[in-house]
């Protein structure tokens, strides 16, 4: 990519997105467009046809879909898997239709199966059955995988896929039933030091490991692909922390600042017990993180702290009008 290169980022309604807009114009990239700047529908074909049409972007990063952690995959999977299979298929197509130079999709570690060996390699995508519970949302990305395969064979597109580990960073869902592991967990304590609870529940044993990257580290990693990377196969994005979920809850305990006790629940699920991403190929290309797993956690939180007063007044005003 130059730096007037015209660039299309299809899921800047999610964190990761608004990350990896920050990151390309903190880098110079002046000809940046999102699916919000561009008024684009990715759930609507036409829409994002006459979008391609008009701009023919040279670089598409594709990085949209809902998505969510256990309970959100356990309540609405239908809901997962036909928006990230929509969205995908829209812009995969015009891409392809309307001669994108290159195109990066982002897949997820969600979408290894359950009882690999670890670290997980890409040779074990597809290998086995999936976690059962996030098995719809983990299907549509590999579906969206493979079709990043058949237009490369089918075409010689080049087209490109990345596998990020947990992601975190400010932005991040913090909604009661759709957030993931690490929002969810400072949003409870959080709120449980605000009323001096006693106990914050957590789901599952706390044995499972789980490896994060901070969400500026993946929009670099995504930049440096785009520069970099022609590959056939995916490759990892993995941060460099492995932390077990009790570890992660201790952790966010001391920067919230909560001072009742943690009380895993084993009766619910784990998902996982183990997932760690082998990123040593995109490692010996030359990229690193640059954000240490604690000083997310410590920044994260910074961010989240202004936020949560917002929240708060949102929930008071909905008291008093229900009164």
């Amino acid at each position: 990519m130059n730096k007037h290169s015209s660039i299309f980022i299809a899921g800047c309604e999610g964190f990761l997105g608004k990350a990896l807009r920050r990151r390309l114009l903190s880098e110079g990239f002046t000809n940046c467009f999102d699916e919000i700047r561009a008024k684009v529908n990715l759930r609507e074909q036409s829409s994002v046809e006459e979008y391609f049409r008009k701009h023919e972007p040279e670089y598409v990063f594709l990085v949209g879909g809902k998505s969510g952690g256990i309970q959100a995959n356990i309540d609405f999977p239908a809901d997962l898997m036909r928006d990230n299979l929509l969205v995908q298929t829209h812009v995969l197509h015009s891409a392809f239709s309307y001669r994108a130079t290159k195109l990066l999709y982002l897949v997820s570690s969600c979408s290894y199966p359950c009882g690999c060996k670890q670290p997980l390699e890409i040779e074990d995508l597809m290998s086995g059955p999936l976690e059962t519970t996030n098995e719809a949302y983990a299907m549509a990305k590999l579906a969206g995988l493979v079709m990043v395969r058949a237009y490369k064979q089918q075409y010689g597109r080049n087209f490109i896929a990345g596998i990020p580990g947990n992601v975190f960073g400010p932005e991040d869902d913090f909604h009661p039933t759709s957030a993931h592991v690490i929002p969810a967990l400072i949003l409870r304590m959080h709120e449980a030091r605000l009323r001096q609870d006693s106990f914050v529940e957590i789901w599952g044993t706390g044995n499972p490991l789980r490896q994060y990257i901070y969400v500026n580290d993946v929009a670099s990693a995504c930049v440096f692909l785009m520069n970099h990377y022609n590959g056939d196969q995916p490759i990892n994005l993995g941060g460099t922390a492995c932390v077990s979920i009790r570890d992660l809850a201790l952790k966010i305990q001391h920067i919230v600042g909560f001072e009742g006790e943690l009380r895993f629940n084993d009766r619910k699920p784990d998902g996982m017990l183990l997932k760690a991403l082998d990123s040593l190929p995109l490692l010996e290309m030359g990229w690193s993180p640059s954000m240490s797993f604690d000083d997310g956690l410590s920044e994260l939180y910074e961010w989240f702290k202004p936020m949560s007063q917002t929240r708060q007044l949102d929930q008071e005003t909905i008291e008093s009008l229900v009164q």
